[in-house]
């Protein structure tokens, strides 16, 4: 059996649930509410002790860290639709740009995402409300982030994540206009972990993702859009997924 923990179908975690509609597995989703920081109970940190999602439960051995988990799923189920090539220097061209978003792309859009997102609702708890909060938070780092978050990031700190997303989007942009997909001819992980970070910059920071200045990088957004799994994948985690409330409520 699987059963995999997410936030759902955005940023890291939509990167395992992807890969299991693209692979046609069945699985139990189990949405984790971050609006009221259910990653940081007891009961899931029984699961994740680092109080992170996306984490995967296959038969009781959990697998956590996207993109590891999506891996995971190649070689634990072999026999469904692959979506890692099979020649050796394109698995490796594969995983440069896996190790690219999880190491460069993401944390740059992560910021500006925590800045957007996350500061007003650590803003709407009280002074007690958010140092209880950030008792239940196991990783000091992210502590840190949390209370970033809540003050606002420095203008030179976001000055700079800007910066490395042009870089970010530039590279995909040019990679596109030479190939439909990241890692050559076929669509592989490459693309739905890139994916899973890019989709929906069209509209978040239209200014510099567009048909005019990026036509390639929309084009491929659009192209996985289309895609018969990821059509699946939205409608099913939204009639699936609980309401939650707008992180800028009252």
């Amino acid at each position: 059996m699987l059963t995999l923990y997410s936030f759902g179908p955005a940023a890291n975690s939509l990167k395992p649930l992807l890969a299991l509609y693209e692979k046609g597995l069945e699985f139990t989703p189990r949405f984790v509410d971050p609006t009221r920081f259910e990653h940081h109970e007891d009961w899931f940190k029984a699961i994740n002790p680092r109080g992170q999602v996306p984490a995967l439960d296959h038969d009781g051995h959990i697998i956590t860290e996207s993109t590891v988990i999506c891996e995971y799923l190649e070689d634990a189920f072999p026999d469904a639709p692959r979506l890692r090539p099979a020649d050796p220097v394109q698995i490796a061209e594969m995983r440069v740009w896996t190790k690219w978003v999880d190491e460069y792309f993401c944390w740059c859009v992560s910021t500006i995402g925590w800045e957007r997102m996350i500061g007003p609702m650590a803003r709407k708890l009280s002074d007690a409300e958010f140092e209880e909060k950030l008792k239940h938070i196991p990783i000091p780092e992210q502590q840190a982030k949390w209370r970033s978050a809540r003050t606002g990031f420095p203008q030179a700190v976001l000055d700079e994540e800007m910066r490395k997303i042009r870089v970010s989007i530039d590279r995909l942009e040019k990679r596109l206009s030479q190939s439909l997909w990241l890692a050559g001819e076929a669509y592989t992980l490459a693309d739905i972990c890139n994916f899973a970070i890019a989709n929906g910059m069209q509209h978040g920071y239209a200014d510099i993702v567009n048909k005019t200045a990026t036509p390639h990088l929309v084009a491929w957004i659009e192209r996985i859009n289309a895609r018969p799994a990821v059509q699946a994948m939205f409608a099913k985690s939204k009639s699936e997924m609980p309401a939650r409330p707008s992180a800028t409520a009252a």
